[in-house]
């Protein structure tokens, strides 16, 4: 329980600033699969818009946040056991 009260914020820190710097790189990605689009290259403006998805705030990131929550739930549960007890 203390080391995931310890680990827990400064797993939020790297999360929200992981999360800052993806939405960064979905934009540029997206831009250049769009510039991939104008070219006629199909295959490749696929593939990046799907690695645009995956980085953007709707992918990869949103399943860490979702690990995260799952993480500060159950530190909350081990905390209302021990004190139970």
């Amino acid at each position: 329980m203390v080391m995931l009260t310890i680990l827990l914020p400064l797993l939020v820190f790297l999360f929200v600033t992981a999360k800052v710097v993806l939405s960064f790189l979905s934009g540029l990605v997206l831009i250049v699969a769009i510039a991939l689009f104008i070219m006629r290259n199909v295959v490749g403006g696929i593939v990046f818009t799907v690695i645009a998805f995956l980085i953007s705030p709707f992918g990869i990131p949103l399943i860490a946040e979702w690990v995260l929550a799952r993480l500060f739930r159950f530190n909350y549960f081990l905390r209302d056991f021990i004190r139970d007890r």
